[in-house]
């Protein structure tokens, strides 16, 4: 059995398929474990989330922003665009969004060491707090209530982890660190401005990438992460990123986790849109 960590699909459904091809994938014996992403911007976005959902018991995916997105626009207080209105009008639209709000915002598996999340695992939470905080939102996602308290997590992003604010400040930092982190400040505060490659001069203004933030609690699990297709597939001996840019005209990659050292797999996608930096 082999299990493969995908990156950013964002709706590129064929390039899926020729992944899925040059992996050689069973689905008899191998699972996938996608980093989040699912839809938006790819020209197969319906197809995307009903294959996964047809080969539910043979993938595990966490929520990305763009899945939020998706979500916002079915319960209309987001609007919709092209390449997901498919999804909306489909008549399978109720039990595949059903589906999508049930998905984590955290994976992690002990018997492989890793630990899944659409941009990461911020610089302020252990392994702990990643679990319990991760938890506490995909219930209330999950709840009677989601619909309203979706609308208002996704109002504004919060910067720093402050256990005695409100519970929707809290939540929105949650939300906001598993979904649209890249870079932070020294202090371990999070930026959600900046979308580009790491550089010297980010570096000079005190951005890192989160994952090389110097107060970062140290979490004994590899971290396997997307989002970020801008720094494109990066490897140390702590985290994975795994967004190749897809959908911007890159290559949509693969990484089987369950042999080490991990081995990568890409294709050319077919998509070409400008990257957004």
């Amino acid at each position: 059995m082999s299990v493969w960590v995908i990156g950013d699909v964002q709706g590129c459904y064929r390039s899926l398929q020729r992944l899925l091809q040059a992996i050689a994938f069973d689905r008899r014996h191998d699972t996938l474990w996608f980093v989040g992403d699912l839809v938006n911007r790819g020209k197969g976005s319906l197809e995307v989330l009903r294959f996964l959902y047809d080969m539910q018991d043979r993938v595990v995916s966490v929520l990305g922003n763009h899945d939020l997105a998706l979500l916002a626009a079915y319960w209309g207080f987001k609007k919709s665009n092209p390449t997901i209105d498919p999804i909306l009008e489909a008549s399978d639209a109720d039990r595949l969004m059903v589906w999508l709000r049930h998905r984590p915002f955290l994976h992690v598996d002990y018997t492989y060491g890793v630990a899944l999340a659409h941009a990461g695992i911020a610089p302020e939470f252990d392994l702990g707090m990643a679990l319990h905080y991760a938890k506490r939102v995909e219930q209330k996602l999950q709840s009677d209530q989601g619909a309203t308290w979706l609308e208002q997590v996704m109002k504004e992003g919060r910067d720093r982890f402050d256990h005695k604010a409100g519970d929707i400040d809290i939540d929105r930092y949650i939300v906001s660190s598993f979904t649209r982190m890249r870079f932070c400040h020294t202090d371990g505060r999070l930026d959600f401005r900046q979308k580009g490659a790491p550089s010297e001069k980010l570096q000079e203004k005190g951005l890192v990438p989160w994952f090389l933030c110097p107060k970062r609690k140290a979490i004994d699990l590899h971290i396997l992460f997307g989002h970020w297709s801008t720094l494109g597939f990066y490897s140390d001996a702590r985290v994975t990123a795994i967004d190749t840019g897809c959908v911007w005209g890159g290559k949509l990659s693969a990484l089987e986790i369950s042999k080490r050292p991990f081995r990568r797999e890409s294709v050319v996608c077919d998509g070409a849109m400008i990257p957004e930096v």
